[in-house]
């Protein structure tokens, strides 16, 4: 798989890198990257690198071939995708000179990175969970097909957009028309197949329940008081599992893109990652 890598800037010591989510690109960290950039620079911690890879499916990352992908199950599920997905990350790091990084995932992305602590242990120094959860998707999972199914039949991002619309009981900021109008242009940039693809590796993904307990690492863990689906009803049971390695956020007046609604308050919460991956 290609990975289009973007650079926020460099430096020396282990990369932070950062894992978008459904159904954006690397630019819902645009401001939160420059944040962990400020903040560390404050705190008179040497600079180091920050990256945003697009993740397979999305922004100027390719859509994957059958052949990347790997077998794809009759209901239209790729089993193998997030591992080969994991892969390509990996192969990214080290062919920029790294044998470890510091793993920030958000919603999907948080599936990627807690699959690399299963599949390339030695190559997480650190990483942060936010807005997402270990558990697969179960029988609420048939959504994903769906809509994969939908965004091929219509060959639009129709079926995605309501990621962009307010909802009954979202945040301030989700309910604001600068978020509206920002998250509309960012899906809107996206491919109906890059789209579908992202749901069908999503649901073809193992059960990671198991992955928090095996973790010692440090790690931050992040929940918004009013995501649908990963409130820290979810995420602090996630940190709990985790243990003493685990520093938990709760965000309140946030939903499930924290990074975008609050990047001030998540960039914190990963300056105090690298910090503690550092041993500062």
């Amino acid at each position: 798989m290609r990975i289009a890598n973007h650079i926020y800037r460099g430096g020396e010591g282990l990369p932070l890198i950062l894992l978008n989510a459904y159904p954006v690109d690397h630019r819902m960290w645009d401001e939160c990257a420059v944040a962990v950039a400020r903040i560390a620079d404050a705190e008179g911690i040497p600079a180091f690198p920050i990256w945003a890879p697009d993740m397979p499916g999305s922004g100027e990352s390719g859509v994957p071939t059958a052949e990347e992908s790997g077998p794809q199950e009759s209901n239209g599920s790729y089993p193998q995708a997030l591992n080969r997905a994991g892969e390509a990350y990996v192969r990214l790091m080290r062919e920029g000179g790294y044998e470890k990084a510091i793993w920030v995932g958000l919603s999907m992305g948080g599936y990627m990175v807690m699959n690399l602590c299963r599949i390339h242990p030695e190559a997480v120094a650190g990483l942060a969970l936010c807005d997402t959860m270990a558990a697969s998707d179960g029988v609420g999972g048939e959504g994903r097909l769906a809509t994969a199914d939908a965004c091929e039949r219509s060959d639009s991002l129709e079926p995605v957009m309501h990621f962009a619309q307010p909802q009954p009981g979202d945040s301030t900021v989700k309910r604001s028309p600068a978020f509206v109008e920002k998250m509309t242009a960012w899906i809107q940039d996206q491919t109906p197949a890059g789209a579908a693809w992202r749901q069908r590796m999503t649901y073809g993904r193992a059960d990671l329940s198991d992955v928090p307990a095996s973790i010692d690492v440090p790690v931050a863990v992040v929940s918004g008081t009013l995501d649908p689906t990963s409130d820290p009803s979810v995420m602090r049971p996630l940190a709990e599992r985790i243990g003493g390695n685990a520093v938990f956020t709760q965000i309140e007046d946030c939903g499930h893109f924290s990074a975008v609604e609050h990047p001030e308050t998540v960039a914190r919460a990963l300056v105090d990652l690298v910090k503690r991956v550092q041993g500062l």
